[in-house]
């Protein structure tokens, strides 16, 4: 195994991997049960044509597990990382972009669900932090089901130079914090827009703010603190993909 090549666990994050033309897989260890259930549930393609296969038993597939205690429900690849695309070519080909933009967040449960549902709610895509985004984490993929087969994500150097340059670009950044005093569902919600999120102890970087041009939160009830910010970023998506469907 090479520095850009690592392994991924799990029913979803290995049959998703296979079915994305832009990975490349380099591996697959499967028990015959689940081989099995590829061939069945995927009767109209041979997602096990190209790659090499090695049957292994339940047991000898644990220790691929061992460190990050995740099941692996019969299911263990070795794959290369992706390729993914320039921010700024994308912005240029596209149009009414809503990006999600992680700051400090560096839970892989936490940035694996966030993927998920941003994917699941068709959000354009996910800016993260290059030096700290857990890229090779077993646990992040198992937590995304697969769904990071299926979102942009684009890596950065620097989050406040990012959100300086998408200013210049007519992006609005919304900041989610919840000290401020307007909701989220209040806003229009009509261009370009980025979705910062911070860390749930520490929240953005003092030098950050400057970059945001509005600050929201998601009310809710005021005995309780706060929540999870993958809660909060899926309430916030399924908010979002809402008002797009009723402006289409």
């Amino acid at each position: 195994m090479t520095n850009s090549n690592f392994f991924i666990v799990g029913k979803h994050p290995v049959t998703e991997a296979l079915k994305n033309p832009n990975r490349k897989v380099l591996r697959v260890f499967l028990t015959e049960e689940s081989k099995k259930k590829i061939n069945r549930e995927n009767q109209n393609i041979n997602l096990l044509k190209d790659v090499k296969v090695f049957f292994k038993t339940k047991k000898e597939l644990d220790k691929y597990c061992r460190n990050e205690q995740i099941p692996h429900q019969g299911y263990v690849a070795e794959i290369e990382q992706l390729i993914n695309g320039s921010l700024k070519e994308f912005i240029t080909l596209n149009e009414k972009i809503t990006l999600a933009c992680l700051q400090n967040v560096t839970d892989p449960r936490n940035i694996g669900s966030i993927i998920r549902s941003a994917a699941s709610f068709k959000i354009d895509g996910l800016i993260v932090q290059e030096r700290i985004y857990p890229e090779t984490s077993k646990t992040m993929y198992k937590a995304s089901s697969g769904a990071i087969e299926h979102l942009n994500i684009f890596k950065v150097s620097n989050i406040n130079s990012t959100l300086k340059y998408l200013r210049e670009k007519n992006f609005w950044v919304y900041g989610f914090d919840n000290k401020s005093k307007k909701d989220f569902s209040e806003i229009d919600w009509s261009g370009n827009s980025i979705l910062l999120f911070g860390s749930e102890g520490f929240g953005f970087n003092q030098k950050t703010e400057k970059y945001v041009d509005f600050f929201v939160k998601i009310k809710i009830n005021n005995k309780i603190e706060s929540l999870n910010i993958s809660n909060s970023a899926a309430i916030v998506f399924h908010h979002l993909s809402y008002v797009k469907k009723k402006r289409a």
